[in-house]
């Protein structure tokens, strides 16, 4: 991609993401995560209504007035975004791919964490470890994380999801929270998931498509598995087929909701064809609502 298109991408994703997550999830993504604790401030006079468990006797012995210690919230957090860049990305029936669909999301996350002062860092895996950034703040490191989203070329087009949690829990030691962002077409994580999900919390967005949960009539037609390769004809105009299709999407997805909640992890459903912003509140209040 030419640098000056590159740019131009960038600034697209920038202006329309920064938005959402300043108008809309600021407060919300604030109150979802909260930071370590309370820490001291400072030692202000005591005013009418304020609690007097607060009083630091030592200044109001001093002052021969009472005065009271101020903590606010230590806000300083980690947020690690665990970016499928399988080749399964590449698939989308409507006006845009999952891994458009992905970046998008990943840059509403990463704003969403600048605005709260927060670190941010992003695992790009396929059936690999594809690319490690690591936790920084501030504008730049997000547009460079943009930039990589929209450019990145993965070396394999398999995923292993289990192997990005592994390399997670190698790379970061302090309790996070961490989005895995993927299809989630591999099943073989819940080990690494089980031991990932004790130390971080950990929530889980899957972006898919359409036409991944349900096939439509259209005759005979010729597809491609993105990720093996594999090539081969399917007649959707037989019932046999697109009933079978659907059961096993439906069994795919009931295991998919266990596994999560078994490891008490969130999932979030986000389809390609559909606006983010209704899942995303959505999984924001249930959060609210468990406080």
């Amino acid at each position: 991609m030419e640098t000056t298109e590159l740019l131009k991408k960038v600034r697209k994703v920038e202006i329309r993401t920064r938005r959402v997550s300043k108008h809309i999830f600021s407060g919300e993504y604030h109150s979802t995560f909260k930071g370590k604790g309370m820490a001291f401030s400072e030692v202000r006079e005591y005013q009418l209504g304020d609690d007097i468990r607060a009083i630091d006797w030592n200044v109001t012995a001093r002052f021969n007035h009472p005065y009271i210690k101020v903590f606010e919230e230590e806000r300083e957090l980690t947020v690690m975004l665990l970016v499928d860049v399988s080749g399964s990305g590449s698939f989308g029936t409507s006006s845009q791919l999952k891994k458009d669909l992905i970046t998008e999301l990943c840059a509403v996350l990463a704003f969403s964490a600048l605005q709260n002062n927060d670190k941010i860092g992003v695992i790009f895996f396929s059936g690999k470890i594809e690319k490690f950034i690591p936790p920084k703040k501030g504008r730049s490191h997000i547009l460079r994380i943009i930039r990589e989203l929209l450019e990145f070329e993965p070396e394999e087009k398999t995923t292993n999801i289990g192997e990005a949690l592994r390399y997670l829990r190698n790379v970061i030691k302090k309790r996070s929270i961490v989005f895995i962002l993927s299809d989630f077409i591999d099943n073989n994580f819940e080990e690494a998931l089980k031991i990932s999900s004790k130390k971080h919390d950990t929530i889980a967005i899957q972006v898919y498509d359409r036409r991944e949960a349900e096939i439509p009539d259209v005759g005979l037609i010729y597809g491609m598995d993105s990720e093996t390769g594999k090539n081969l004809w399917i007649d959707t105009s037989a019932s046999s087929v697109r009933d079978n299709y659907k059961k096993w999407w439906v069994n795919k997805q009931g295991k998919l909701v266990e596994t999560f909640k078994r490891n008490s992890v969130d999932m979030i459903n986000i389809r390609t064809d559909e606006s983010y912003v209704s899942p995303l509140m959505n999984f924001f209040k249930r959060r609210e609502s468990r406080r």
